[in-house]
């Protein structure tokens, strides 16, 4: 290896994220091509780090990975796609303010339940079960929480977007 390359353990050591994360951003297309060694071991550019480190800030904001190979492509290719970028945080922010908003009535709503469930468990016997899990569904909050919940596998906030 060269002083300007980096071996897969390397790059991941240096960015947190594991070999098997550098192999799979690989096939979606978000790292360039890597040059292998005669013994077919990959060989990263040291900027490959910095790339890494871009996608992986780019995650915590919500960019999916389709939107960051469609952006990195076009990047790469010499395009502009700070607009659409643009536009992707920006809707980022705006399902996150709501997303809070319904965490914040929720906390809300969860307060004054251990308020009734106290009050329950006060009048309930000693040994009795007061069937406090049976009220969560007379709550507007909980039971609009639990419809507007994705089901497992279900994209989260800006992956299901069309392209722009």
């Amino acid at each position: 290896m060269t002083a300007s390359s980096m071996g897969p353990r390397e790059v991941a050591g240096a960015t947190g994220v594991s070999t098997d994360t550098l192999r799979h951003y690989e096939r979606k297309g978000l790292l360039p091509r890597v040059v292998r060694t005669s013994a077919g071991y990959r060989q990263y550019p040291a900027s490959t780090v910095e790339r890494v480190l871009l996608i992986q800030r780019a995650l915590v904001v919500g960019f999916s990975l389709a939107d960051l190979t469609r952006v990195l492509n076009s990047r790469d290719r010499g395009g502009v796609p700070c607009q659409s970028v643009r536009e992707l945080v920006g809707e980022r922010l705006k399902q996150l303010t709501c997303r809070i908003d319904e965490l914040s009535s929720l906390r809300k709503d969860l307060r004054q339940l251990l308020k009734v469930w106290d009050q329950r468990l006060a009048a309930t016997p000693v040994g009795e079960r007061a069937h406090l899990l049976e009220t969560l569904g007379a709550r507007t909050q909980i039971e609009t929480a639990r419809r507007n919940r994705r089901s497992p596998g279900t994209p989260r906030l800006i992956h299901q977007r069309g392209s722009r």
